[in-house]
Order: C-alpha cells, then structure tokens, then sequence
C-alpha cells in the first residue's frame, strides 16, 4: 500500500453521534486529504509523509480515542519531532507507537 495512508481497521462506535464525531474528527485534520472504507478498514490519504506537529497530535488522538493501531504512526519520526514524540517515554502513546 502505498506510504501516504494511514489504516483504521474494525473501528468501533459508541453510537451514531460518536460514529459523525469520528468523521468530522478526520475531516479538521488538514493533512488527512481523503477517506475511503472497504469491509472494515478505512483507509485514511495523507496529502504529504511529513506531518506537522499539530496535525500528528491530532491523528495520536484520535487513534487512541478509536482504538486503531498506533504502531503505524512510528514512521512519521522525525529529527524535528523526536523531542516530544520519541523522547518522552512516559507519553500515552509511547509504547503503543514504539513498543516497548
């Protein structure tokens, strides 16, 4: 698959409006250009592999709030980023990013 997608698979909602505040959630989110599903994957387009700091803290939390693996997210390390997203290791998602 190509390296500018981000896959949200067997996403589960609380209810219909937790379902819409996903949605709108991915639509705020500049770097995320599109979104399609198939079965239960959705597959998030990303417009650039290079995220602003912003735009990956916002992806963090929403994968944590959905549940959607977070592992995939270790490639948008950068030397610019490392500080707060690499370094600090007591963070919430280091060890669902990084591993152990």
């Amino acid at each position: 698959m190509d390296n500018n997608y981000l896959v949200c698979k067997g996403v589960k909602f609380g209810s219909m409006h937790d379902e819409d505040a996903f949605f709108e959630w991915i639509k705020k989110i500049k770097c995320i250009q599109s979104f399609e599903g198939a079965r239960d994957e959705l597959y998030l387009d990303l417009i650039s592999d290079r995220l602003e700091d912003l735009e990956l803290r916002d992806i963090i939390a929403l994968f944590r709030r959905y549940k959607v693996d977070m592992a995939q997210l270790k490639r948008f390390l950068t030397e610019d980023n490392k500080r707060w997203f690499f370094d600090n290791k007591r963070a919430y998602w280091y060890k669902k990013v990084f591993g152990k």
